[in-house]
């Protein structure tokens, strides 16, 4: 009793009045009122019709272009994805992308004239053009920031990027203990720890150099797992992963390299209901219109809901062959117009259901749109669900409509298919950037609750962007350098070289931050000097002096 209870307060078939998380499902969502004075322009937002008939005719419009190209795909046999003698899809994987020699060369180049930095120092210059520290405000309000503030705050910022801990870290500073614990109790808070790392996600965005990775429109979401030390309310034991317990950070970043949003989860949980929750709550300047998930990330409730908010949804699914592809007619009609593509799909959308209920999945995604709900727990509430209601249901069918859409343009678009795994592979980058940051205690997380969880998480994610940032500044300060000396850098040679990364970048030893030099320093310059690269013909001495960022 006590188990079906669970689940149905989790599905929202059974609610308590006055509750937050429990609440009535409908109480979540915008009022007829609200709706009806803002249905106009939602759909105009989102280049949805308020009417079912047109809208559908708009989607299967969509759905027929692309069974056209896959059965063109099919019907030609020359691509990589192909049916077998039994009819069934055969997709190979993908072959690895290859890097041109000449990139790897040019890459190692540019990482010799890039000058060695401490991890304080890079916090410094960074903060000097973005400007990230003042959002880092007291607690308390508006407050006189004495002179040795900032420095208290960037220690703060690495003992837990670092995951040093307080004790370390004022060991390794010469900070008093009482000091770094007081700064980190009434200046580290999510609320301005997020702004903060929007603050530096907004310069990278400007740069030219970010503007050859990608357009900021374009972005991926995944899970990374940090195991745990001691007991913790929000770690639970998987043993894919931990010997023990642990946490997971799910974080999003952008096809320029960086990181928009984090939060910390329950690592049982599935990543698939927290997928829109950061795009739909992103703070920063980037445009984001597409998204790219792995399986984990993946529901009908998700296709359907990212088409209603106006955005794509472009996942990696695995053994994609075998998930049920929907039609929206006869199977005759469809194998008739089809000889390849109609056998495939197995499924028939119930567009009546769709039609009868599209005004309510309208209101559903504008209340998600325009911040009367979190994503995560519409979602949660609608897959964990078992008896569903027929909102529910017709979501899940206009689901399976956007899910075979994309399967059929996936199948046939090899560039799409490198497109979104381009993407992950950014994403997997960053991973691997923040484990070297966090390295401190063996990578374990010490805080047991989650509130103090997630401020260590945004600490690490602030950390990671000023580093691209700092990175994505000198690239680009070198490649000016070598092309005003006359060497050609071809652009298209520039998309493989990464960011993340911090060979130039000392995060060990002890943490000397002498703001004022710093500052002094860069007064001068407005950046450190560059090295010369030990291979190329040049023999000139470093460039000392003001670079533009414009290079």
């Amino acid at each position: 009793m006590l188990l079906g209870l669970r689940d149905a307060l989790r599905s929202g078939d059974v609610f308590v009045p006055g509750s937050r998380r429990y609440a009535d499902p409908t109480s979540y969502l915008m009022t007829p009122e609200q709706w009806g004075s803002q249905r106009l322009e939602f759909c105009r937002l989102v280049e949805k019709s308020h009417d079912a008939d047109q809208a559908l005719a708009a989607v299967e419009d969509e759905l027929h272009t692309a069974l056209d190209d896959l059965e063109g795909a099919l019907a030609s046999g020359t691509g990589a994805v192909r049916l077998n003698e039994q009819g069934e899809l055969v997709i190979p994987p993908l072959s690895a992308e290859s890097i041109p020699e000449a990139a790897e060369a040019l890459r190692i180049d540019l990482m010799e004239m890039l000058p060695p930095t401490q991890i304080a120092s890079l916090l410094i210059e960074i903060d000097r053009r973005t400007h990230f520290s003042d959002h880092l405000t007291h607690a308390g309000g508006k407050m006189t920031r004495s002179p040795e503030l900032l420095r208290n705050l960037y220690a703060v910022l690495i003992a837990q990027a670092c995951n040093l801990g307080l004790t370390a870290m004022a060991g390794a500073s010469g900070i008093p203990y009482d000091v770094l614990a007081w700064t980190a109790d009434w200046y580290f808070r999510e609320d301005t720890l997020r702004p903060a790392s929007a603050a530096v996600v907004n310069h990278h965005h400007r740069l030219p150099m970010s503007q050859l990775w990608g357009t900021g429109t374009l972005s991926s979401s995944d899970g990374q797992r940090f195991p745990t030390r001691g007991k913790s309310i929000t770690a639970r034991a998987l043993s894919r992963y931990f010997v023990e317990e642990g946490i997971s950070s799910y974080t999003h970043v952008s096809d320029q390299h960086s990181t928009y949003g984090t939060k910390v989860i329950v690592v049982t949980d599935r990543e698939a209901h927290y997928v829109l929750d950061e795009i739909l709550g992103n703070l920063t300047d980037l445009p984001i219109t597409e998204h790219a998930t792995d399986t984990h990330g993946v529901t009908l409730v998700n296709f359907a809901l990212f088409d209603l908010v106006g955005m794509q949804l472009s996942p990696r699914i695995r053994d994609l062959g075998k998930v049920t592809l929907y039609r929206t007619g006869t199977k005759a009609a469809f194998t008739s117009r089809y000889p390849k593509a109609g056998p495939l799909l197995t499924g028939k959308i119930d567009k009546a259901l769709i039609a009868r209920h599209w005004d309510d999945l309208l209101r559903l995604a504008a209340s998600l749109k325009f911040g009367h709900v979190t994503a995560s727990l519409i979602v949660g509430k609608l897959s964990a669900s078992d008896r569903q209601n027929a909102v529910a249901a017709a979501l899940k069918e206009y689901g399976a409509l956007r899910c075979t859409i994309f399967a059929a343009r996936y199948l046939t678009d090899e560039a799409y298919r490198r497109r979104i795994t381009r993407q992950l592979n950014k994403g997997e980058n960053l991973h691997a950037l923040r484990r070297d940051i966090h390295f401190a205690h063996e990578g374990h997380v010490r805080h047991r609750y989650l509130e103090q969880q997630t401020e260590q998480a945004l600490c690490l994610t602030l950390v990671t962007n000023a580093i691209v940032t700092w990175m994505t500044e000198y690239l680009g300060l070198a490649v000016g350098k070598l092309r005003a000396e006359g060497r050609e850098v071809d652009d298209e040679l520039l998309v493989h070289i990464s960011p993340a990364h911090h060979e130039n970048v000392i995060l060990y030893g002890s943490y000397p931050i002498e703001v004022e030099r710093e500052l002094a320093e860069l007064e001068q310059t407005s950046y450190r000097s560059l090295r010369e690269p030990a291979r190329g013909k040049r023999d000139t001495t470093a460039v000392n002096g003001r670079f533009s960022a414009t290079g």
